[in-house]
């Protein structure tokens, strides 16, 4: 896979490669795209597909060396094997019998063309091709061309080819001589907008496909965004091809500039590189509450005793220390001695609360009396009975809103058991002395069952039915497993070495993972089932951002927190040694009051911020975040501008954000929630500089998976609709995580994943 069967060099910075991509080759249409990514510190770059032969299982890409990752890219020879190859991505051009048609292509424009006009041609329409280029050595896939058009009319600036001219002008000779009923224009931005404004003059109907920066490609960071008919519109879902009439281009061209001066510097890379735990045994089950070991330590020590011992305190990274390192993890766990003395305030309830407000329903009382007694590998092995990633839920779960906020402590008015910092203690010391344990795993019965994402809901689903004997494979569309986990949550918070070992255990367990694989794209629902797959599981995350759409929002270094966290954690764009370019801004504004807004205005004060602001409409003591997370922040030099809601960015001449008009607000009523309403206070306005907004204001679901599989229920925001036991109005299909929810906690996506693998398993073995 991904292996390049040929090369042909077209001109001096023009390439064609041949590519090994089975399922893409099957899978794509005319008018498709792929992600490309060369090195594992590359960056994820839009290509469309020049042509594909599923016959060989090959697609054909057309290459013109601009930027540092396109360089890295045509470099490759014969042979060589490129890091990841994503797609089919984007929706297929929409063809019909239009009549006569001009499809005009500039530069390697032309390659995207050519399955276009082939399918145009196919249709019945009269087809009259423009090719365009500076010069002859810039005019490609003439021959294709002429087998394929009606007529081929050819265009270059300097006259060394067909006729001298622009390629405006050879379309208006066109339309000039006969009826053109419809256009197709792909090229450079620029010259995209000059034949819009030609066409619109004639009100020819014209379609534009667009090759604009993305980072995801699968609609989740919001790069892509355009303006169309006075909307925002994702290129990679909604496009690639819109009505050129509608597109906003010189909006379109400041945002393609946006990392402009950032990719002029990178180039000096290419200038000196060189080419591209022991498993435990399994311990006796008796974390039983009447084991003989339990009865024995609460008689240890009275009631009052141990509601008598203080809370401990995390132990935690100094605050201006922290405040400049990106992967050191700010809270630094707990020492042995701190973990017995915090486990002994356990009272080991009879009817533990505690249970009750864990969406996985660990046995918190077995694990944590398991680590008073000193057995921390088997504290460890209770939380992986029910829980696939506890190393994780003991960083980043809210516990303070969930188990702990049931603990029987608060009764008694003193604070709960530390049950988060006690989870992770337990699977940090199995991590660290290499004794990882594997979970009990049912004897194998054969039955194949498909996660799409891997996702904390995703790994939790997989996990369980490993357990249950199934042979579970996670289709990922990243090229790093995980999700969320590795996209959004920083290192600071999240060490990726944490989340890779949680993953390598799953694998141990027998999942497989493909990575690089989109469902409904590269292979569909069908597809899984008619490869054996009885059950498919649903996780594919929230994915598009959403923005408030005010005047200004699609300026320069205006960004969604999607964006910017994936940039910085999953690219590492912040190293000196990664393709993902990153602005570095001096005055960063975040929008939002939530855990992604925390993680991305604490990023950006890592990364150079001088000014960084958290701004939120309510007030603080309604903000959704962790209180930990807030007070993080806030030690780190965090300001917080409450009660302000932007209504307008300004730009300069260039495009790029300078500041944020922002509106005060009072709170009034309680809206559905139970939170009070905001209320804008009239006259009171203010105005401040900024560099840089960053924008984290929810998420919409992920359009990709839904609206390929027909049949499916949708609720009203496009979720997929779900019953209490996570199952679709497919009965094979089961969903759970953002995808359902619109947005959920780490934990609550887990919980899902539990309820799906307990209720697909039940439906497949009464079957």
């Amino acid at each position: 896979m991904n292996r390049i069967i040929s090369k042909e060099h077209f001109s001096e910075k023009v390439f064609k490669l041949v590519i090994e991509a089975p399922l893409i080759a099957k899978s794509r249409k005319a008018g498709h795209f792929v992600i490309v990514r060369v090195g594992e510190k590359g960056e994820r770059m839009p290509l469309t597909i020049a042509e594909a032969d599923p016959v060989k299982g090959t697609i054909t890409l057309v290459v013109q060396e601009v930027g540092l990752s396109s360089t890295r890219l045509c470099e490759l020879k014969e042979g060589d094997y490129i890091t990841d190859v994503v797609g089919p991505l984007g929706k297929a051009t929409h063809i019909e019998n239009f009549g006569t048609v001009v499809c005009a292509g500039g530069g390697v424009g032309v390659a995207p063309m050519l399955p276009i006009v082939q399918a145009l041609k196919a249709a019945g329409n009269r087809v009259i091709t423009v090719l365009a280029g500076r010069s002859k050595e810039l005019i490609i896939l003439k021959k294709e061309m002429r087998e394929s058009s009606d007529e081929v009319v050819i265009m270059t600036d300097d006259g060394s080819y067909g006729r001298k001219g622009l390629v405006t002008e050879g379309i208006e000779d066109i339309i000039k001589r006969e009826k053109v009923d419809k256009c197709f224009a792909i090229g450079p931005a620029i010259m995209m907008k000059f034949v819009c404004l030609l066409t619109k003059k004639y009100e020819i109907p014209t379609d534009v496909s667009l090759n604009t920066i993305m980072v995801d490609g699968t609609g989740m960071c919001g790069a892509c965004r355009i303006t169309v008919g006075g909307k925002t519109r994702f290129v990679c879902v909604d496009g690639p091809e819109f009505d050129g009439h509608q597109v906003d281009f010189d909006e379109m061209l400041k945002r393609m500039g946006a990392f402009k001066d950032i990719e002029r510097e990178e180039l000096h890379k290419l200038d000196h590189e060189e080419p591209a735990a022991c498993q435990a045994e399994a311990a006796v089950d008796d974390d039983d509450r009447n084991a003989p070991w339990r009865v024995e330590l609460r008689k240890a020590m009275k009631p009052k005793e141990r509601t008598a011992i203080p809370r401990v305190k995390m132990n935690e990274l100094e605050a201006g220390y922290r405040s400049h390192s990106r992967k050191e993890e700010v809270n630094l766990g707990l020492n042995e001695e701190q973990a017995l003395t915090e486990a002994k305030r356990c009272l080991d309830c009879a009817n533990p609360s505690c249970m009750q407000g864990c969406p996985v329903g660990i046995n918190i009382p077995g694990f944590i009396k398991n680590i008073e007694r000193g057995e921390f590998l088997e504290a460890a092995r209770v939380l992986k009975k029910t829980s696939a990633l506890p190393a994780v839920c003991g960083r980043v779960c809210p516990q303070e809103k969930q188990c702990e906020s049931k603990c029987i402590h608060l009764k008694m008015n003193e604070p709960a058991v530390a049950i988060g910092y006690l989870e992770r203690f337990a699977a940090d010391y199995e991590r660290e002395s290499g004794q990882i344990s594997i979970p009990e795993l049912a004897p194998a019965n054969g039955i194949k069952v498909a996660v799409v994402g891997s996702g904390p809901a995703g790994l939790s689903f997989a996990g369980d039915m490993a357990k249950k004997g199934y042979s579970v494979t996670v289709f990922e569309a990243l090229h790093e497993i995980g999700g969320v986990l590795k996209y959004g949550i920083p290192e600071f918070r999240l060490p990726n070495k944490i989340v890779d070992v949680e993953i390598d255990n799953l694998t141990k367990m027998g999942v497989n993972f493909v990575k690089d694989c989109i469902i409904g794209k590269t292979i569909g629902v069908a597809d899984l089932e008619a490869e054996g797959y009885k059950g498919i599981f649903v996780a594919s995350g929230a994915g598009l951002p959403n923005f408030m759409n005010i005047p200004g929002e699609n300026s320069i270094n205006i960004m969604s927190s999607n964006e910017y966290l994936t940039r910085v954690n999953l690219m590492d764009a912040a190293s000196e040694d990664s393709d993902t370019p990153i602005c570095f801004g001096k005055r960063v504004a975040v929008i939002g009051g939530g855990n992604t807004a925390m993680d991305s205005v604490r990023t950006a004060r890592r990364l150079g911020a001088e000014r960084a602001m958290i701004i939120y409409r309510r007030s603080e003591a309604e903000m959704p975040a962790r209180l930990e997370e807030v007070k993080h922040a806030k030690e780190e030099g965090v300001e917080f501008l409450t009660l302000h809601n932007p209504i307008e960015y300004i730009a300069d001449e260039k495009g790029r954000v300078k500041q944020v008009v922002l509106q005060k607000m009072e709170l009034g009523e309680p809206d559905a929630s139970g939170r009070r309403s905001p209320v804008a206070i009239e006259g009171a306005i203010e105005t401040i500089d900024i560099d840089m907004a960053i924008v984290s204001v929810g998420v919409s679901p992920n359009p990709i998976v839904p609206h390929s599989v027909e049949g499916l229920e949708l609720g009203r925001k496009g979720t997929i609709a779900v019953d209490d036991d996570m199952r679709s109005s497919i009965p094979t299909l089961f969903a759970g995580g953002d995808i359902v929810r619109g947005g959920a906690t780490v934990i609550l996506a887990m919980g899902d994943g539990r309820r799906a693998a307990a209720a697909m398993d039940k439906q497949l073995t009464q079957a």
